[in-house]
C-alpha cells in the first residue's frame, strides 16, 4: 500500500500563480524527487495554462524545446523572440534566464528541453480538449 499523500487538487488559476523561476532554479538540476516532481508536475501543468492562456501554439513551445536541447539555455534565453507572441516570449525568456543562473551544463540543458516539451504535450491536450468541446 502506498501511503505518500496525494498532492492537493489545484485550480488553473492556482496553478498559473506558481513562480516558474523558482520551480526552474530549484527542480531544474535536482535528483529525482520532491523538487523535480514539482518541476514536471504542477510545474509543467502550471506553464502551460498561462502560455496556452497567453495564445500560445505547441508546436512553437516544442521548436523552443528543440533550440534549447541543440544550443542549450543561454542560446535560447538570448534569442529576440523564443515564442512569436510578445506576451509569451517575455515569459520564457524570465524563466530561461532563471535557468541559465544554474551551473548544470548540458544535463540542465537536456532536463529543461524536456520540460518545454512536456509543457507543449499538455498545451496540446488542453487545446484538443476545448476543440471537441
Amino acid at each position: 500500500m502506498n501511503t505518500t499523500p496525494h498532492p492537493p487538487s489545484r485550480t488553473d488559476d492556482e496553478l498559473a500563480r506558481l513562480d516558474f523561476t523558482v520551480l526552474l532554479r530549484y527542480g531544474l538540476t535536482a535528483p529525482a524527487g520532491p523538487r523535480r516532481t514539482a518541476l514536471f508536475g504542477d510545474g509543467v501543468a502550471g506553464a502551460a495554462v498561462v502560455l496556452d492562456r497567453l495564445g500560445t501554439q505547441p508546436r512553437s513551445v516544442a521548436f523552443l524545446a528543440d533550440t534549447v536541447r541543440a544550443g542549450g539555455l543561454a542560446y535560447a534565453a538570448e534569442l529576440p523572440e523564443p515564442l512569436p507572441r510578445p506576451e509569451a516570449a517575455a515569459v520564457v525568456r524570465a524563466w530561461l534566464q532563471a535557468a541559465t543562473e544554474l551551473v548544470g551544463g548540458v544535463a540542465a540543458d537536456d532536463t529543461a528541453a524536456r520540460w518545454l516539451r512536456a509543457v507543449a504535450s499538455v498545451i496540446e491536450l488542453r487545446q484538443l480538449e476545448r476543440a471537441r468541446g
